[in-house]
């Protein structure tokens, strides 16, 4: 399994510039894809936040599976975390999330008016990792388009302040992943979803991962999209690295990905299976779970 990583130097500069501003924040808020709500939080934000209170948003919930958000939801906060779900795309959740931050900055304002001064605007950092979806959330906040939005890593390049009606101001940062993944299961769930730039990518590898994913625990969504008769089944031993491939030709010839000599064209394969994932033509598919 090849360790992905992806940390350039815009990164190291965001991370800086968000510890500067952390004193004019009240609430940092924390974007998490709802497919992979563990490999997407970035371990970075508790020095980040330097003790603000925090808000976890699980964004992209209709792209994930249904039970596997309510299982993470219910996992987060029975560890003290405040959670709120979001479809930013179709405004689910949206409306709502300014008093889910008015919330957690109650005794901030309860201290201010104690002193006599009338409390500002809830100041809240938006962070998370790239493709997340912070620009498309950010813009159905302020009812208007004011961050740049697309499917690709690495769209915002700089902070900026945004006004949310009232009661809230936004701090828009570019996302941001760490320096290491330890765990190179968590680098296939970035790529996976769009989170890592993909000229650094091995298709072949992430498309084996999804395989892998399905096979444990969506196979109907494989017979469904490929038209496969009959799923091979893993066992947990090194034969499985041979079942996949088998499965990727299967899948290969169903879609006509064959080469001169009738060989699988295996890149073509690959970027079938992981658009197919992204474009939710395999279903809302979870990639990790709190177990």
């Amino acid at each position: 399994m090849a360790n992905i990583q992806w940390y350039p130097g815009h990164m190291a500069k965001a991370k800086r510039q968000m510890i500067e501003k952390m004193k004019q924040i009240d609430v940092v808020i924390e974007l998490v894809d709802s497919r992979i709500p563990a490999s997407s939080r970035n371990p970075l934000v508790e020095e980040i936040s330097s003790g603000k209170p925090r808000l976890l948003v699980m964004n992209k919930i209709d792209m994930a599976d249904r039970q596997a958000t309510a299982d993470w939801k219910d996992t987060f906060e029975s560890e003290g975390v405040k959670v709120h779900l979001v479809n930013s795309q179709t405004g689910q959740g949206v409306s709502t999330l300014p008093d889910a931050v008015h919330h957690l900055t109650a005794e901030r304002r309860r201290k201010l008016e104690d002193k006599g001064f009338r409390p500002h605007a809830d100041r809240a950092l938006i962070l998370g990792i790239p493709n997340v979806g912070k620009s498309t959330l950010i813009n159905r906040l302020a009812g208007k388009k004011i961050a740049k939005i697309g499917d690709r890593p690495g769209i915002t390049k700089a902070q900026q302040w945004i006004k949310v009606g009232m009661t809230m101001e936004l701090l828009d940062t570019p996302g941001i992943l760490w320096p290491k993944f330890d765990d190179p299961r968590v680098g296939l769930c970035l790529a996976a979803t769009g989170a890592i730039k993909e000229e650094l990518l091995d298709f072949q590898e992430i498309a084996l991962f999804l395989l892998k994913t399905m096979l444990q625990h969506y196979q109907s969504s494989l017979t469904n999209r490929y038209q496969i008769e009959k799923l091979p089944k893993l066992n947990g031993t090194e034969a499985d690295q041979q079942t996949l491939i088998d499965l990727f030709d299967e899948i290969g010839r169903k879609r006509g990905c064959l080469m001169s000599g009738g060989f699988i064209d295996y890149d073509r394969v690959s970027e079938i299976i992981i658009r197919d994932y992204r474009s939710q033509k395999l279903g809302s598919l979870t990639l990790e779970w709190p177990q």
